[in-house]
């Protein structure tokens, strides 16, 4: 004969017995809870550079002025709280982006040069990995717009010093004489900037890739001495 049904319910199986009281009942565990507010879902997944490199995608895209802190919440699925456990404010994410823009630079434009003992060979190479760096060009575009932001001038002030000692540095590497190679960095500077001006901010028509490339070479013949 069966036995009849138990109107006792069925303790569950999965409690751990070390979360039980010597009655069989749930331990309350309160106490062990932290008291500190919980962090958003994703803060602790995202890193103050993640938040620099979304920044500077979104100078890239809409310029300096677009910047602010719930539109890249947003963009990046959190909640504003992420962004103050790194930041204390909109300017203090704007200064890391322009500082994670500068060190990149450093590294993936001058860090590749540096092993390349011939100076024209160095020239020419800098002229290949600088005319396809697109992104860098539009965020260096969009920073000239914005030089009288205080945080946008200083940067742009030592991005380019830096680059025109590094171009005179090469030329006088390659033979000439301290005043040319001031004059050529400088014009090869100048073409640099009017070149992204015509492209990003006239918009001028693009190039074709092969009639790009041609003025490559073009500039590369014009500037970089050949003996």
């Amino acid at each position: 004969m069966n036995q009849p049904a138990s109107n006792k319910p069925e303790p569950k199986l999965d409690t751990p017995s070390a979360d039980l009281r010597p009655d069989g009942k749930p331990a309350d565990r309160s106490a062990d809870k932290p008291t500190e507010p919980a962090k958003p879902e994703r803060s602790g997944r995202l890193s103050a550079d993640d938040w620099a490199q979304a920044a500077l995608d979104l100078i890239a895209e809409q310029g300096v002025a677009a910047v602010a802190v719930e539109p890249l919440a947003r963009r990046l699925g959190v909640t504003k709280g992420s962004f103050y456990w790194h930041f204390p404010s909109r300017d203090a994410l704007l200064v890391a982006a322009l500082e994670r823009w500068e060190k990149v630079e450093q590294e993936t434009v001058f860090g590749q040069l540096e092993p390349i003992p011939d100076p024209r060979q160095r020239l020419r190479s800098l002229f290949h990995l600088v005319a396809h760096e697109v992104k860098s060009h539009v965020i260096y575009s969009e920073l000239l717009k914005a030089l009288d932001h205080p945080a946008v001038q200083p940067v742009i002030g030592r991005v380019s010093e830096r680059r025109l000692d590094y171009l005179t540095a090469s030329f006088r590497q390659a033979g000439l004489s301290r005043t040319d190679a001031q004059h050529r960095a400088r014009l090869l500077y100048a073409a640099y900037v009017g070149f992204l001006q015509l492209n990003l901010q006239l918009h001028q028509t693009r190039m074709q890739h092969d009639e790009f490339e041609a003025y490559v070479e073009h500039m590369m013949a014009t500037l970089i001495p050949s003996s």
